[in-house]
């Protein structure tokens, strides 16, 4: 299961938290007002029954009471609707016998006993709000109020208190996305710099001044990349100057081996051999030394400018005696890059000069795009590279059982190592497959290469 980036959990947290907030302080909001308009409706509630229980009792207080006129002249509007319980029977305005059935029992017992009672119940999925006075000894008074104007007000504040609290989820959450945005430019700043650090710009620098409260690991960071840039350009040196000092003695040794060489006819067949011997693996070291020289200047970046690399591809089959048909442009893709010519004109070399030693010879030189990217493939026709070595063969003096069985293995191991230093000076990188009908497959990407 992949795990969430710390930005998303931070912006959830930050959602879920104010989401928590904001619903706990609805609840108790959305209760507080439920309670004190329940309790204002009882009280305006009570005030009325008490009144209209005075005026029914004034009413009732005559030789012939008509009860059902008394109860018309009520003013009890069209959420009120008045009963009276006289020496056992029930009168209202009209005949409906919900109404009655609507006071609970023991409300009438209660009111019976000469005692005024209050209590909500529920007629018909509708709340109701029961109201019982005393009159006297035979007569007793109720009024029954509709709470459904109430019950309304609940329902909208019920909705307006959930949108509040959903709106405040969403702004903790955009307050969590900004302050992650923000807390995290400096750690955003330093993965910026490791990767132009990695990529060999060693120029890459934090700014000290950016967080007072990241000073020290701004500082431990560019002081790290000081001793780093330090330490590679030493062992940079050093691999230079080594390479340079033997070139000297490699050229005398060379010089010998071609007077040697001359002299071939003048010489036993075992001094011949061994003269071959010495000139071959002279000229091995010398392309040894070439090739960590080569290795020594990679870890620059490259220094690009528009370069037609199909004419590149040519040339470097001309200088193997390879014919120039194996160079293939897809359509729609220009032959000018922006690359360093030096090495993508290296890379090709040794991408096809690997083939021949040990694919079987080059199949073809693809140069096509991915976007902006451009993409150089090199296939043969060797038995290909087996999965397990197909990383350790861009390692240096690496060869593998590839090239053990692809081939003499009298390479300098450092090749394919120069071509995956080329590709990562251009931020791309090589990789190897299967050629559709057998052989290997390199792949090199130069992003930013074309418009």
């Amino acid at each position: 299961m992949r795990r969430l980036g710390l930005r998303t959990r931070v912006t959830a947290a930050f959602a879920v938290g104010a989401l928590l907030l904001s619903a706990s302080m609805a609840l108790v909001s959305y209760e507080l007002t439920r309670r004190s308009l329940l309790d204002e409706r009882e009280r305006t509630a009570l005030r009325a029954a008490y009144f209209d229980a005075t005026v029914v009792r004034a009413g009732l207080d005559t030789d012939t009471p008509d009860v059902v006129e008394v109860l018309r002249s009520l003013d009890t509007g069209g959420s009120r609707r008045p009963v009276l319980h006289l020496d056992g029977e029930w009168y209202a305005r009209t005949a409906d016998p919900s109404t009655t059935a609507a006071i609970p029992v023991e409300l009438r017992r209660v009111v019976a006993a000469g005692e005024p009672a209050v209590q909500r119940v529920r007629v018909d999925g509708q709340s109701v709000l029961v109201v019982g006075v005393p009159l006297s000894a035979s007569a007793t008074y109720f009024e029954v109020n509709s709470l459904r104007e109430l019950e309304q007000t609940f329902q909208v504040l019920a909705l307006a208190l959930t949108t509040v609290a959903i709106m405040v989820a969403g702004s903790g959450a955009a307050l969590g996305w900004y302050a992650t945005r923000h807390g995290l430019r400096p750690l955003t700043a330093v993965a910026d710099a490791a990767e132009k650090i990695a990529a060999g710009d060693f120029t890459a620098r934090l700014d000290t001044a950016t967080d007072p409260d990241l000073t020290r690991l701004s500082s431990s960071f560019n002081q790290m990349v000081d001793r780093l840039a330090h330490r590679i350009e030493r062992d940079r040196r050093f691999a230079a100057d080594v390479s340079h000092e033997l070139r000297s003695p490699l050229q005398t040794l060379a010089a010998a081996a071609s007077v040697l060489a001359r002299r071939r006819e003048h010489q036993d067949e075992r001094t011949a051999i061994a003269a071959g011997l010495v000139a071959d693996e002279i000229d091995r070291f010398q392309r040894l030394v070439n090739d960590l020289i080569d290795l020594a200047r990679s870890d620059q970046p490259a220094h690009r400018a528009p370069v037609d690399v199909v004419a590149l591809a040519r040339d470097a089959c001309r200088a193997l005696d390879l014919p120039t048909t194996l160079v293939h442009l897809a359509p729609d893709v220009p032959a000018t890059w922006l690359v360093e010519r030096r090495r993508v004109a290296q890379v090709l070399a040794n991408l096809l000069d690997n083939a021949v030693t040990y694919g079987g010879g080059p199949a073809g030189v693809r140069l096509s795009r991915d976007g902006s990217t451009g993409v150089i493939e090199v296939e043969d026709d060797g038995p290909g590279v087996p999965v397990e070595d197909r990383e350790a063969i861009f390692d240096r003096f690496v060869r593998g059982r590839a090239a053990h069985t692809r081939g003499a293995g009298d390479g300098t191991g450092l090749g394919l190592a120069l071509v995956a230093q080329h590709a990562a000076a251009h931020a791309g990188h090589v990789t190897v497959g299967d050629r559709p009908g057998g052989g290997a497959c390199f792949r090199v990407t130069l992003p930013e290469s074309l418009p």
